[in-house]
Parts: structure tokens; C-alpha cells; sequence
């Protein structure tokens, strides 16, 4: 069958099940429940602290089959994912499904247990690195589920994803749960993509390298979701946090997108008191940062929050008053880490609270503007930010199709030609977010701006920012680069993309 993008995709995958197709951004909102949960009490003088990660898997009854979960506030600094799986090999548990909201180079072990059975199925918003690559030559047995940062925390409390034993990082906890990103040698600020794991898993497990006396301070996931306390010599690196670029850039065509498109944004409309932002960690969308903020310190406009993983430079925003809060899922940089320690209007948010379409309310709803990035865009503003010009898979939407359907104005920024390739296709390889939920495309050759969005497209022009057809900058990227050849794959599955709502927006198949 096809979804309403055309994308062709089985009505049911071995391993994954029947198929509900994409219709739309909007067009699986309905009254909806949630899971209900289960829980263990706890009685007066039972202790939580145990010797071990062993000790800890088998008090929480872990069987073959199951799914436990890990989170990515240490992204490539992790070190519990790998310590946790190798216990679990070492028991001798097998066909275990890992449900963890991203995955880094660092956690290449799990390519091992992959292939000696003991991982059957993997769950997450964003793959990089040996595990990637991994599942896209069909490593896996089963195909991989790949959600966003909005549709994870949807399909947890929905019970589309049940989680047996969710494993989570805590840079500090008390001897009863309590636990805070903080404070201790692996701080690593905001806990919010953990907290829906903690609220609706079976059975918690923290395991941390900072153990303190009860009660901690602050609280960030509180005592009475967590069953088990495990300490170990350290959970992670915090310099892994910084993973990437977060650095304003200093490419001159880099420069030149991010200029046009702060001009996009104020003539938009949007740049005004009151102002609502996001942006990405990536040099550019950094840029983009640094003219806003100059235009809003000309105009002295204050705005009501910026939002989403949080830089030393949004930081920066926030201390200066141009924001009055920040609201924070994860942060991505030290400084980010220290403003969440002592700024009270730098505020946690769950990763539910951020981007769940199918709650009372996201915060990504009430964005005003979001920059983004792609891989590739094609002709319909689809863009594709999970598989790279190989067909290999290379990251994932994490909050990318969230925050482009909730704001107002979804900008995606890049250069037109990437590694002697053009950004702009016919068809994307794989659809991430869909074309209806961007609004405007800005490179280095030109702007072009959703034919749905004829307002925007009168603003523009009255503001002087010349604009163009999508397909017009395919024919600038191609006369550049010549056309790509398409890229081979095989008719196997490695992996299924779901939309924010749990719909299949697209698949990814085996390479050639």
C-alpha cells in the first residue's frame, strides 16, 4: 500500500506488525488513552541499594524476550547502555529488545550482541555510528523502530512501547531514588527524555556514580518511581556530552544562510515581544541564533521562552533578558549544564511535555520559529534527516518532525550541495518530516518557501528577500553536481519510521 506521501510500504512487517500509514500531520489526533501501570511497593525499612548490575537484573525479573531502556543525556559519553548489556550477555539472556532514546559510536559493543542473538530488536529516535551501520547491511533479525523525540514518550505512555526494566543514568541519587543531573562527577543537566521511562516502566533501575545521603537536592525524578539503586565507579564522560558541533560557525556560506534566514524571520512577522525559539546544535543553526539575537537587541524585544536541547549560546540569550525562560530536555554543553544548576528560570521539561502530540499539550505547539537541518529535501519539502546519500543510516528526526509540526514557521537551512551531492532530490530517500509541516528552505543559492504558504511568500517579497521554486534550486544543485544516481537496496527492512502520532511515514531497506 501506499501512505498519503506514496511511499510504498507492506501492510504488515515480520517484526514489527500490522501497518497504520501516515495520513497527515494532524490527522491522528483523537481521544486517546493511556497504559496503565503497575508498580511494586515498597514497604517501611525495605532498602533499595544493591550490590550490583547483576543483583539488579535479577531482582527485577528480567526474562528472555524483554525490553529494557536506557537514556542519552551522556549521548557519546554514555557508559551504561554497554555495562548493562554486558551483564545481560553474561547471564545468558537472549532475544532482549533495547528501547533506548538515541544511540552514539560509543555504544558499538551492542553491534556484538546483535549478532550473538542476545539483541533481537532496538528501539530509538537517533542512530549513529557502527550500530547504524550495523542494521542498514540487515544485522538485525528484526527491524528497527525509529520514533521521535515526541513519539517515543507517546508510544511508552500508550503502551505501543512497554519497557520491562528502563536502566537510567543518574549523575547523582540518594539511597532511596531520589536523583538529580546536577550534581556529580557525570552531571549532565536536564533528565527529560528519562522521565517517561521512569514514570511507566515495570520495573526502574538507577545506577549512578555519585551516591549521596537522603534526601537529594534538587529532585528531578523522584523516589517513587525507582526500585533499585546500583552504584558503580562512573556512568559516563561528560565531555561526551559535546558530541558535534556547538559552535557558532565561522563558513562564510555558512554565515551568508544564516543571515538570510534571520531576515526570513523578521519578515515573517514573528520576530516580536513575546517571541518563542529553537534552534539546533549545528554551526549554522548557531549562526541563525546570532543575527536574531542582534535583531532582538536592536529592537529591544524580549521573548517568552526558547526551547529544546539546550546551548552555552541560548544560555547566553537567556542571561542577557532577551528570553525569559528556557525550557530544557536535555543540555549540550557544559555551560548549558551549569546554567540548569542555578538559573530557576532555566526549567526542565519532560520529553512528553516537549513534544507529545497526544497529551494536553506540547511545548513544541507554541513555538513560534524552529531552524532545522536535512540530509535531503525533495520537491514536496519532504526531508529526510535519518539515512545519508548511501542509503546507510546516519542519525534519525529525534525532535526534528516534533518541533516542524508544532512552530509556526518551520525553517530548514542548508547548503545546497553537500559532499559533491545536491541537497535537493526528486524524491528523498527516506522521508523523516513531511513536506505540509516545513515552511521554507534557505541556502546559499536562493530561498524557496512552501506554495502553501502564500502569506509568507507576499511577506517575503514585500520585505525584498527574493524567492524561488524548490524546483528551481534543483536545477541550480544539479547543473553544480550533475543527477546522483539512485541509490540500491534490497527488499528487506531494517528499519520502520514512525511519525510523532505512531504511523509509518516511511521505511528504510537493507543497502546493496
Amino acid at each position: 500500500m501506499k501512505n498519503i506521501l506514496g511511499r510504498e510500504i507492506p501492510e504488515f512487517i515480520e517484526g514489527y506488525g500490522k501497518v497504520k500509514p501516515f495520513a497527515g500531520a494532524y490527522a491522528n489526533i483523537d481521544r486517546i488513552s493511556k497504559k496503565e501501570v503497575k508498580i511494586n511497593c515498597a514497604l517501611p525499612g525495605q532498602g533499595k541499594v544493591l550490590k550490583s548490575i547483576r543483583e539488579a537484573i535479577l531482582e527485577c525479573g528480567l526474562k528472555n524476550g524483554m525490553t529494557i531502556s536506557f537514556h542519552h543525556h551522556l549521548r557519546n559519553g554514555d557508559y551504561i547502555l554497554n555495562m548493562v548489556l554486558e551483564e545481560v550477555a553474561n547471564a545468558g539472556f537472549k532475544d532482549i529488545k533495547v528501547a533506548a532514546s538515541s544511540i552514539f559510536p560509543i555504544h558499538a559493543p551492542l553491534v556484538r550482541h546483535i549478532e550473538k542473538g542476545v539483541v533481537t530488536g532496538i528501539y530509538a529516535d537517533y542512530i549513529s555510528g557502527p550500530v547504524a551501520e550495523a542494521i542498514s547491511i540487515g544485522l538485525m533479525k528484526n527491524p528497527v523502530i525509529m520514533h521521535t523525540h515526541g513519539g517515543r514518550p507517546r508510544a511508552i505512555e500508550a503502551g505501543d512501547l512497554h519497557i520491562d526494566v528502563a536502566f537510567i543514568g543518574a549523575p547523582t541519587c540518594d539511597t532511596y531514588g531520589n536523583i538529580n543531573g546536577v550534581e556529580g562527577k557525570a552531571a549532565c543537566g536536564a533528565l527529560g527524555y528519562a522521565v517517561p521511562d521512569a514514570m511507566y516502566a515495570d520495573r526502574v533501575v538507577a545506577i549512578t556514580d555519585n551516591l549521596v545521603d537522603y534526601p537529594a537536592c534538587p529532585i528531578e525524578i523522584s523516589q517513587e518511581y525507582v526500585d533499585f539503586i546500583v552504584k558503580v565507579d562512573s556512568i559516563g564522560d561528560p565531555k561526551g556530552i559535546v558530541s558535534g558541533t556547538t559552535k557558532i560557525t565561522k563558513d562564510p556560506v555558512g554565515l551568508i544562510i544564516a543571515k538570510t534566514a534571520a531576515k526570513v524571520i523578521d519578515a515573517s512577522g514573528l520576530l516580536k515581544e513575546g517571541f518563542s525559539f529553537q534552534t539546533g546544535a549545528g554551526g549554522t543553526s548557531l549562526a541563525v541564533a546570532a543575527y536574531v539575537r542582534d535583531m532582538m537587541k536592536k529592537k529591544s524585544i524580549k521573548g517568552s521562552f526558547a526551547a529544546g536541547g539546550t546551548t552555552g549560546y541560548i544560555v547566553e540569550m537567556l542571561e542577557e533578558g532577551l528570553f525569559r525562560s528556557l525550557f530544557d530536555v536535555q543540555c549540550f554543553d557544559l555551560k548549558a549544564i551549569e546554567s540548569y544548576r542555578k538559573n530557576e528560570t532555566h526549567m526542565g521539561m519532560s520529553a512528553s511535555m516537549y513534544g507529545n502530540p497526544h497529551n494536553k499539550g506540547a511545548v513544541v505547539n507554541l513555538l513560534d520559529v524552529m531552524i532545522l537541518g536535512a540530509t535531503e529535501i525533495d520537491k514536496n519539502f519532504n526531508v529526510n534527516v535519518t539515512t545519508g546519500s548511501s542509503g546507510v543510516i546516519m542519525g534519525g528526526s529525534g525532535g526534528h518532525s516534533d518541533t516542524a509540526a508544532g512552530a509556526k514557521l518551520s525553517i530548514v537551512v542548508t547548503q545546497l550541495v553537500k559532499g559533491r551531492l545536491p541537497i535537493v532530490v526528486d524524491d528523498v530517500t527516506t522521508i523523516t518530516t513531511p513536506g505540509e509541516s516545513i515552511d521554507v528552505v534557505v541556502t546559499e543559492r536562493g530561498v524557496a518557501v512552501n506554495p502553501i504558504r502564500e502569506d509568507l511568500i507576499e511577506k517575503l517579497n514585500a520585505a525584498g528577500i527574493e524567492t524561488m521554486t524548490i524546483e528551481a534550486l534543483k536545477s541550480i544543485a544539479e547543473e553544480m553536481t550533475g543527477v546522483p544516481e539512485k541509490i540500491q537496496t534490497e527488499d528487506k527492512i531494517v528499519a520502520v519510521v514512525e511519525y510523532r502520532d505512531g504511523t509509518v511515514i516511511d521505511v528504510v531497506r537493507k543497502v546493496k
